[in-house]
């Protein structure tokens, strides 16, 4: 029985990808910063007490990484697959620059996973190992009002590029998934129409059934999105701007 541990499954793909794990028969280790409170998660454990355990665990803060991992030391030693998914969003523009916001979307989406990973690393030294990151499409190119988050995801697909070699020495796969537009809480925020928008069961639905699949570093959806902000990434900075002005409200 495969043993997974995934940060960041309090909502959205997150909680989409607990549900979908339990009918699979794995055994599991939920974390978020409340988890352990939070009404949709206990549900799940209260009616998988055998293979579902919550962990209340914050990315900011390596003392609660380290908590969270020396009090399930066990577990983790033969863990198969670790699913960072901590994440948050704010729309950000030149109009009302909130550093905080830039500071946080860092702090989380970026920094967080290499605080994890730094503690993680030294648990996952025997046979094949799997670290997947959830990142975004919007690594790929800078969007109007996503500046702040896209350099955030960008960061961490970059990281993730640096040390793909390195893990993979170790028999250790890292697997970032850059994925458009979900139906979440956090994406409830924008005030525009997001192309190929679908709902965040479909988005665990692709997820789950790729990470299973032979290993590829990265796993993209939806497939017009991808390739499109994939060709923006390539073509003329006055081609590419000009298209993303057009973009702005």
């Amino acid at each position: 029985m495969k043993k997974i541990w995934i940060i960041g499954a309090s909502s959205g793909i997150g909680l989409e990808l607990l549900k979908l794990w339990l009918k699979e028969d794995y055994l599991i280790i939920a974390s978020s910063t409340s988890i352990e409170s939070n009404p949709q998660a206990m549900e799940l454990q209260k009616n998988n007490t055998q293979r579902l355990k919550l962990v209340n665990l914050d990315v900011t803060c390596i003392d609660s990484i380290n908590n969270a991992f020396n009090e399930n030391i066990e577990f983790l030693n033969s863990i198969d697959i670790f699913f960072y998914n901590a994440g948050v969003y704010e729309i950000s523009n030149t109009n009302n620059i909130q550093i905080k916001d830039f500071e946080n979307m860092m702090n989380i989406n970026f920094l967080g996973f290499i605080r994890v990973l730094s503690s993680l690393l030294p648990h996952l030294k025997k046979d094949e190992k799997k670290i997947v990151v959830n990142g975004s499409l919007a690594s790929y190119f800078g969007l109007p009002n996503a500046g702040a988050y896209g350099a955030s995801k960008s960061a961490l697909l970059s990281y993730c590029q640096s040390i793909q070699p390195e893990l993979i020495k170790q028999n250790i796969q890292l697997q970032i998934i850059n994925h458009g537009f979900v139906k979440t809480r956090l994406t409830a925020k924008n005030q525009f129409d997001m192309p190929q928008v679908m709902d965040s069961k479909d988005a665990a639905i692709i997820i789950n059934k790729n990470i299973t699949k032979p290993y590829r570093f990265e796993i993209k959806f939806p497939f017009i999105l991808s390739n499109f902000l994939q060709f923006l990434s390539l073509l003329p900075y006055k081609i590419s701007l000009a298209i993303t002005k057009k973009m702005i409200n």
